[in-house]
């Protein structure tokens, strides 16, 4: 492939990640403005988030076996397309109803764009190569949060809240027109059949498992509806499990984790990805509630955690290259974990200076983890296995992080109501402490890999030779 495309292939998807990331959470800001133009309540209009994580759990398990069918750069392109008109249907709405189904449709699309794109990614680098490609699908990940909820609220205040939905078609038009350009057309096409019984099943375990996850993080519904579809999404997830062992050509197939790599990564990037999901729900909340910040400037402040995001990306490379995976990611974890806890140390004396330097170190480990495990996650894994891995690790993010988000706002609900009902800070630090617990538990995974795990990847051993 000519250098300048691979140079570039990472900057097209990054772009498209980030829009899609961003737009996870751009709307939060501004639910209450929606909801007076729509003619709806604030609470109602929470479905819409809720819908949205409904569509990427229902539709990422199946952008494997379309990547295979009809071509990774084909279905990416048409993830895009997807996207754009569904936030057009969005700022066209004028109810609840249709602003719930629009929210849907663009969740259609982001559930191939971020898996799709990082299954591009891997076809078209070198696997020496791939740590570093991968710190630019990190950074959207990282910004991504961080960003949607002040641009949400600066749009809405200066502007119009369409404009959240708005912007996207420009930048979708131009991910379209570069992805035809520069993304090569590398994978060649599988005939594989469809597992229309596994993607019902699948379809129905992870979408009621997040409708319920989310229905205890952001309760528009009764309590009763979270505890119903959780257990109706567990005994469909056994179900699936049961049928994939049977079946010929499962949609996700639970033997990759025969791979101890990838089992690793898989299990330990979940139990952090669980106080990463939590943060961008509690942070905004305790500056708010708890340090008397509007949302915009709690908005700003968190948003200095990007320039650590950022900043990894030129030294994630030359770090996993001299440590290896066992000892960077073991160590991020644990350096992370203790990031994720200071914040609950913070109260409204403390300098902000302070808190911003630590946003900036927990946005700079917590980037060199996702870079460092998205690497890791194909170094026992073949070519032919690639898309099922990506689908696999795409769901497995996206169950994490709304269970962070779930943990934690079920954390301050305990804790609210054991101290009086209203929340103070000693609840939101109670849940930094509980989440980055859970989060330090994924160091177990880590530790116990071989020393020279995912060398291929990382290039740990070439670097351990040329310094002998």
């Amino acid at each position: 492939m000519p250098l300048k495309a691979s140079r570039i292939t990472p900057l097209i998807l990054a772009v498209a990640l980030f829009m899609e990331q961003m737009d996870s959470t751009v709307i939060a800001t501004s639910l209450v403005q929606i909801a007076k133009d729509i003619g709806t309540d604030a609470i109602a209009l929470k479905l819409a988030l809720t819908a949205y994580l409904v569509a990427l759990a229902i539709f990422i398990p199946i952008s494997g076996w379309m990547s295979d069918r009809y071509g990774a750069r084909n279905i990416f392109r048409l993830a895009i397309l997807v996207f754009i008109l569904g936030s057009i249907g969005c700022a066209f709405s004028n109810s609840l109803e249709t602003f719930v189904a629009s929210r849907f449709f663009e969740g259609m699309g982001a559930s191939m764009m971020t898996p799709v794109g990082r299954l591009l990614l891997v076809r078209t680098t070198p696997r020496n190569e791939l740590v570093s490609a991968m710190a630019w699908l990190s950074i959207p990940a990282m910004i991504g949060p961080i960003v949607g909820p002040p641009l949400g609220g600066f749009l809405t205040t200066f502007l119009s809240w369409h404009w959240i939905f708005w912007i996207n078609v420009p930048i979708g038009i131009t991910g379209i027109i570069l992805a035809g350009i520069y993304l090569p057309e590398v994978d060649e096409r599988n005939p594989r059949p469809i597992d229309f019984v596994g993607f019902v099943l699948s379809a129905v375990a992870f979408s009621m498992v997040v409708f319920g996850l989310s229905v205890v993080s952001l309760p528009a519904l009764p309590i009763a509806y979270a505890y119903l579809t959780l257990a109706m999404g567990s005994v469909a997830l056994l179900l699936y499990v049961l049928h994939a062992r049977r079946t010929r050509y499962p949609l996700l197939d639970p033997k990759l984790l025969r791979h101890p790599i990838f089992r690793a990564s898989l299990i330990g990037g979940s139990f952090f990805r669980i106080g990463i999901g939590a943060i961008p729900f509690l942070l905004p909340l305790m500056l708010q509630l708890g340090f008397g910040f509007t949302a915009f400037e709690s908005g700003m402040i968190t948003f200095v955690s990007a320039i650590g995001a950022m900043s990894s990306k030129f030294i994630a490379e030359k770090t996993f290259a001299r440590f290896g995976f066992k000892r960077v990611l073991g160590l991020t974890v644990v350096l992370g974990s203790i990031s994720t806890a200071s914040y609950g140390l913070f109260t409204p004396d403390v300098p902000i200076w302070l808190l911003m330097i630590a946003l900036v170190l927990g946005g700079l480990l917590r980037s060199m983890f996702f870079t460092g495990t998205n690497a890791l996650s194909y170094a026992d894994i073949s070519d032919t296995e690639a898309s099922q891995a990506t689908a696999i690790n795409a769901v497995a993010q996206q169950l994490s992080i709304a269970l962070g988000v779930a943990a934690a706002g079920a954390i301050l609900e305990i804790s609210g109501a054991t101290s009086g009902g209203e929340l103070g800070l000693d609840d939101f630090h109670l849940a930094f402490f509980a989440v980055a617990i859970i989060s330090a538990v994924g160091v177990i995974q880590f530790i116990r890999l071989p020393a020279n795990a995912g060398q291929d990847v990382s290039g740990h051993r070439a670097a351990a030779i040329a310094k002998d």
